[in-house]
């Protein structure tokens, strides 16, 4: 006979939800302790690393940091993470600037106990049960998780692409719209489609770039 409660030992990973409050931390950083508390009326990139002193990941460090001042523009805070220790991060911090005139400006998280990498679903552990895979975070000034990204630790991010992904959200929030693929600011933008069978009727005729009922665009 077969035993159909068998507890699997896999081990499951949570995942934070959009659209739902970030998970809290309070957690020590290379710029002293940090909660999510801190960053409340600001924006947060939250971003994990495998490990320091690895090449990638110092690819990533030099472009956020090449990109710090056009984050902090759009009222965005950077906040780095990895599985290592203050000291660690300190050394590395300070070998980027010394071997690539490259000055890492946000804090980054000790979490050699992983609290906030396992609450945040960082360690995946088809790819590592001790490194945090790059898992990015877009949390809004409400501490509202609004996106959510994960790469392979194989390969490394665009930059450029979360700034533009920032810019987005940014707009959408303002201009009660969407954004196609690829937007980039200055581009048209899509109009929320019609909830009415009256309000679809109307689309045509209310001055937009019209397509169909379900898809119009507008400039702002």
């Amino acid at each position: 006979m077969t035993d159909t409660n068998t507890t699997s030992t896999e081990a499951v990973v949570t995942l934070p939800r959009l659209n739902e409050p970030a998970p809290n931390f309070n957690a020590k950083t290379t710029h002293g302790q940090r909660s999510l508390s801190d960053y409340r009326g600001k924006w947060l990139i939250l971003f994990s690393h495998p490990a320091d002193f690895t090449p990638v990941c110092t690819t990533e460090f030099m472009a956020f940091a090449k990109h710090y001042d056009d984050f902090q523009a759009k009222n965005c805070e950077l906040l780095g993470l990895s599985i290592d220790s203050t000291f660690s991060h300190i050394a590395w911090m300070k070998s980027i600037e010394d071997k690539f005139g490259v000055r890492i400006q946000f804090p980054i998280i000790d979490d050699l106990s992983m609290k906030v990498a396992n609450a945040y679903g960082m360690i995946q552990p088809g790819a590592s049960d001790t490194s945090a895979v790059r898992s990015t975070f877009f949390i809004d000034p409400d501490g509202i998780l609004r996106a959510m990204v994960y790469y392979p630790m194989s390969n490394g991010r665009s930059i450029p692409e979360f700034l533009r992904l920032l810019t987005a959200l940014q707009t959408s929030d303002e201009h009660g719209i969407a954004t196609p693929e690829g937007w980039q600011a200055g581009d048209k933008v899509i109009i929320p489609p019609p909830q009415t069978i009256e309000e679809a009727n109307e689309r045509a005729d209310q001055g937009y770039d019209y397509t169909d009922w379900y898809f119009s665009k507008k400039s702002l």
